[in-house]
């Protein structure tokens, strides 16, 4: 791993929602809002790219503690931004805080993401 990934380190990645992001596990008659697994995948995905710049060859990032809240509706269609900064650095674990915003400016969601790198061989058993 690369020493420079150290708290305060950020990303941020924007992508526009899409009806296969909805809620819709809840039925047909779901209206087309933004689901919480759907966020959860865009702030993991913003701190695997983030982590990807920094990780040796035959290393990676595995989550393995997600804490968020999902604080406002945003409906199908609509930009979302994710922003993730690492707030602490223990050896090979990282942990982020974590944002999320509309393109309305509405925050949606917060919390913390933690990671721990990983040897892509040990860890698939090869």
């Amino acid at each position: 791993m690369k020493p420079d990934l150290n708290p305060g380190v950020s990303e941020e990645q924007t992508i526009t929602t899409t009806p296969d992001m909805g809620i819709s596990h809840l039925g047909p008659t779901a209206p087309p809002m933004y689901s919480t697994p759907s966020m959860v995948a865009l702030i993991e995905a913003t701190c695997v790219g983030l982590m990807t710049r920094y990780v040796d060859e035959g290393e990676q990032s595995v989550g393995f503690h997600i804490d968020v809240r999902h604080l406002a509706p945003t409906q199908i269609g609509q930009q979302v931004t994710a922003k993730v900064t690492v707030s602490a650095v223990d050896g090979r674990r990282y942990k982020f805080d974590v944002e999320c915003t509309n393109e309305d400016g509405v925050k949606i969601g917060d919390g913390i993401h933690e990671r721990a790198v990983i040897d892509i061989a040990r860890f698939g058993g090869q």
